[in-house]
């Protein structure tokens, strides 16, 4: 079996610091560290945390007064910052400072009074912590039919915002739609979709149409991840998601000789080297290192933990 390594992949610079951050609080402050909402989408990032004593909360009532708490690389709404401070913990922020920036621009849009459309997915962290900015100025839409349902109440002062990890072509459209509906309708000065999200799609468009499967390592809960099969599977080849080797289905690789290797945004190198050494191990594969953009991207660490 021939493998192709998708380049770039795996972690970006976003999930490096926020683990970076959390490796460094375990390092210099007293036990337990406690984070709001996993650090990354990765089940085997989180399990190693745990191992190490962090404890990951999707409540901060689960979390003494005063204790240390990391928020994780997605980001969270003004309520929780709020809360954390009556409850006079000590914060560590990790949040993606690309997600920062689309928290900025949802405030900025209610400031001046805009209606705004967050197009995301339902439930997600970060959609949930862009969205708690201004819950009265804004709404979420996931489909097309979601916006013809729309009313908006002056169609003159209306906005989009993005989740930074969608795919691209799913959000070109949506905006286009909007666009069509609201042709006055203001947007963010620059879009809102990660550097590393699109290079990792665009390297999956690149490889897809060589190979006759595609693996991805990510989480189930991990939407770039998900976006990256959901890119496999337009050059109809069969696409699955994976926590690591352990996880495939061997009756998957009957008939493929050429599969295509990617890596979601959560997902460390040593998980993806791991899955590889198993690839080699099991079907004898010859892997191919395929060039691809280059990312040197790097977010500085917050303060408390900067030493």
């Amino acid at each position: 079996m021939r493998v192709l390594l998708a380049q770039p992949r795996g972690c970006c610079a976003g999930v490096e610091m926020a683990i970076d951050t959390l490796s460094r609080a375990i390092e210099l402050y007293p036990p337990p560290i406690y984070c709001f909402h996993q650090i990354a989408h990765s089940r085997e990032l989180i399990a190693r945390f745990e191992q190490a004593g962090v404890i990951f909360v999707n409540d901060l009532q689960f979390v003494p007064e005063g204790a240390t708490t990391v928020f994780s690389a997605h980001g969270v709404a003004p309520s929780v910052e709020e809360e954390a401070l009556r409850r006079r913990l000590r914060i560590i922020d990790a949040t993606c400072p690309l997600v920062t920036k689309v928290h900025h621009e949802a405030r900025m849009f209610a400031s001046l009074g805009f209606t705004i459309v967050l197009i995301g997915h339902e439930g997600h962290d970060e959609t949930v912590g862009v969205m708690g900015e201004a819950p009265g100025n804004m709404v979420l839409v996931q489909t097309l039919a979601d916006i013809e349902r729309l009313h908006i109440k002056d169609p003159r002062r209306v906005a989009y915002l993005t989740q930074t990890t969608l795919g691209e072509d799913d959000a070109r459209n949506l905006i286009a739609a909007l666009q069509a509906r609201f042709p006055y309708i203001a947007g963010p000065p620059k879009e809102d979709i990660c550097y590393a999200t699109q290079n990792r799609q665009e390297a999956m468009r690149a490889l897809s149409p060589r190979a006759d499967m595609a693996l991805v390592i990510g989480s189930a809960n991990s939407s770039n991840s998900q976006r990256l099969a959901e890119v496999a599977r337009q050059f109809g080849i069969p696409a699955y998601l994976i926590d690591g080797p352990e996880s495939a289905n061997l009756s998957w690789f009957e008939g493929v000789s050429t599969l295509l290797l990617t890596a979601g945004a959560s997902v460390p190198e040593y998980l993806f080297a791991r899955t590889v050494d198993w690839l080699r191990h099991t079907f004898n594969a010859v892997v191919e290192e395929y060039p691809g953009k280059q990312e040197l991207v790097r977010f500085q660490l917050p303060t408390a933990v900067r030493s």
